[in-house]
């Protein structure tokens, strides 16, 4: 989830995503059976990210030094969990999203733990609540941006929905990521099959496709490039005033800006949005299971929840976990986001996107 924009979003987004290995701050050896060791290590994509303070508290309050272990994107993560689950390389993995969540459900490399704070998380985002294999972490929602300047200075209303995206006077305004490719660019997709179904997501795409929209890669390429509402589009005169992003892109686009704007740069189109969950587990065969299950309790903290949102520009499971006031200012608020259950994405997205490339691509 909302791993590219965490990339690239700026020198202050930048600048948070550095990861230290803690030393341990004193506490009693806490470690598993098979192992007494006082480190937790704490596998995901390339990221994840959290304050130094956040994790020396962890350190305090357990005993547990954190190792971050990078894998790549989330897909990548995700897949690398898979083939070494029989070598797990850590106790903890974050970074599963609700559209890979069966893949890795189904290969079982996690192993059930109900983390304490869970009942602070509403129930729609516990996908596993039967087993507690996966803990709800953060959400984030895929959803088009617009340049809003781009939009005064054309005298048009910006599109709020699907259905707008076809009309004729957004013509060659879209671009958009490429979902064998991105993991926005899937979301969008799925975001379109919810919307309109098994047989109707097509047909929208063929309009889409007739209305001119543009498939990159990427979102650093779609965003930074070709996008002309971002910091980074406008020096590459990017010339296409909508794309696909995240909600927490505004927010993203005003951190450390001085002074602070009346309004951000950029807007968001609050009907077109895919709602992805991020899960962490503990990882079968784990050798400091004890470690693991304290980190996953320690994830679900209001300390951490909070530190979340400037770090990764995601927003907390849980109820009580307040937002800083710069997405509260700039960031919208999506109420209806589309939803997808990952067991009929699990059974359906090769297909789909397999689909959507003869489609589109040709």
């Amino acid at each position: 989830m909302n791993t590219h924009l965490r990339r690239a979003v700026g020198a202050a987004a930048a600048a948070a995503l550095g990861l230290p290995v803690l030393a341990a701050c004193g506490g009693s050896d806490e470690g598993s059976g098979e192992s007494k060791s006082k480190t937790v290590t704490l596998v995901s994509h390339d990221s994840f990210a959290a304050s130094d303070a956040v994790l020396e508290e962890f350190t305090k309050q357990t005993g547990y030094k954190v190792k971050v272990l990078k894998s790549g994107d989330a897909g990548r993560a995700v897949n690398q969990a898979i083939l070494s689950k029989s070598h797990p390389q850590g106790d903890v993995f974050f970074g599963v999203d609700n559209t890979l969540l069966s893949r890795a459900l189904d290969k079982g490399i996690f192993a059930p733990y109900e983390a304490k704070g869970l009942d602070r998380v509403p129930k729609s985002l516990q996908a596993d609540a039967a087993e507690h294999r996966v803990t709800p972490v953060d959400t984030g929602d895929i959803c088009v941006n617009y340049d809003r300047a781009y939009f005064a200075d054309h005298k048009l209303d910006p599109p709020q929905s699907f259905d707008d995206l076809v009309k004729p006077e957004y013509k060659d305004l879209l671009v958009t990521e490429n979902s064998a490719t991105s993991s926005p660019g899937l979301a969008f997709q799925l975001a379109t099959v919810a919307k309109y179904g098994d047989d109707g997501w097509k047909d929208y795409w063929k309009k889409l496709k007739d209305n001119g929209v543009e498939v990159v890669d990427g979102w650093e390429q779609a965003y930074n490039d070709r996008f002309s509402g971002s910091a980074a589009g406008k020096k590459a005169k990017g010339d296409k005033p909508l794309v696909v992003s995240y909600a927490s892109s505004p927010p993203a686009e005003v951190l450390g800006v001085k002074p602070a704007p009346k309004e951000g740069p950029t807007g968001v189109s609050t009907g077109t949005c895919f709602r992805q969950i991020e899960f962490a587990g503990l990882l079968k065969g784990a050798k400091n299971t004890d470690g693991g299950k304290a980190l996953l309790d320690f994830l679900l903290s209001k300390r951490f929840q909070e530190d979340m949102p400037l770090q990764m520009f995601v927003k907390p499971a849980t109820d009580d976990a307040k937002l800083p006031e710069v997405f509260t200012t700039y960031g919208a608020r999506i109420d209806k986001p589309e939803t997808l259950a990952p067991e009929k994405i699990a059974q359906n997205r090769d297909q789909w996107v397999k689909e959507w490339s003869s489609l589109v691509l040709r």
